[in-house]
């Protein structure tokens, strides 16, 4: 029992979840009614909840592509525009020197969304548009690491309008084809609750009023598009059929 309880301490430890006091008060004394080392403990559980669940979360958006090779009812610009509302919040995030736990999903949800890019860009654009976008990107990406967090701070101001107009263009593409086309429905539900459930983290970890707002407003638009998924549910993309005739 000892044992255990040492390597649980080194591990919540090493990994920045708990400090040596609240340890002793939640496993040693078990103290639960102390509010002031359970409450900042359950968030960054919370948090790698949120960080091991992103790390698929858009999979089955991925596969689902790759599988009918075809990126049908997929918004383009809304996606890219996802990604840069990704990659600006990462930035900034970083170059804050936040916890891992407040925005690591960041990193898992940008690198699947830029894949989940390069395949509506193949699949219509082609292949050579493909490769220019990837090698932009993590260009981008490079330089962006490099600047400092008052210049990233507008990145993430702007960070609002950039993540709604690109999910709401995904809902009016939605609307306008009566049909949510090749949209997962898994990893609309699943982003969802994420986003949800970070507006709690980041108010705990970060205290960032720009980062806050950022999620809010997502989990606005995400919501709504889980609830588009829901009423289309039985819908289907119309094909053209060419009727055979019999001799």
């Amino acid at each position: 029992m000892d044992t255990a309880l040492s390597l649980l301490e080194k591990y919540l430890l090493q990994f920045d979840l708990i400090s040596p006091k609240c340890f002793e008060e939640l496993f040693l004394l078990f103290h639960f009614s102390n509010m002031d080392c359970l409450s900042p403990f359950l968030f960054k559980i919370l948090g790698i909840g949120i960080i091991l669940g992103s790390t698929l979360v858009k999979v089955p958006q991925v596969l689902k592509v790759m599988g009918s090779g075809s990126s049908e009812g997929l918004s383009l610009f809304g996606t890219l525009l996802e990604l840069l509302s990704l990659s600006a919040c990462g930035a900034y995030s970083i170059a804050s020197q936040f916890p891992f736990t407040s925005y690591g999903e960041i990193i898992f949800l940008s690198l699947q969304t830029a894949l989940l890019a390069l395949l509506i860009i193949k699949y219509s654009k082609g292949s050579l548009l493909a490769l220019l976008f990837i090698s932009l990107y993590g260009g981008g990406v490079f330089l962006a690491l490099k600047l400092p967090k008052e210049i990233l701070w507008y990145g993430q101001a702007a960070n609002i309008p950039i993540a709604v107009s690109g999910k709401m263009l995904q809902v009016i593409a939605n609307y306008r084809n009566g049909h949510t086309g090749r949209l997962s429905s898994l990893t609309v539900f699943l982003i969802a609750l994420g986003s949800f459930a970070r507006i709690l983290t980041s108010i705990k970890e970060t205290g960032d009023p720009a980062v806050i707002l950022s999620y809010v407003a997502s989990t606005s638009v995400n919501v709504l598009l889980a609830l588009q998924v829901i009423y289309y549910w039985k819908a289907r993309p119309i094909k053209n059929k060419r009727k055979k005739k019999t001799n």
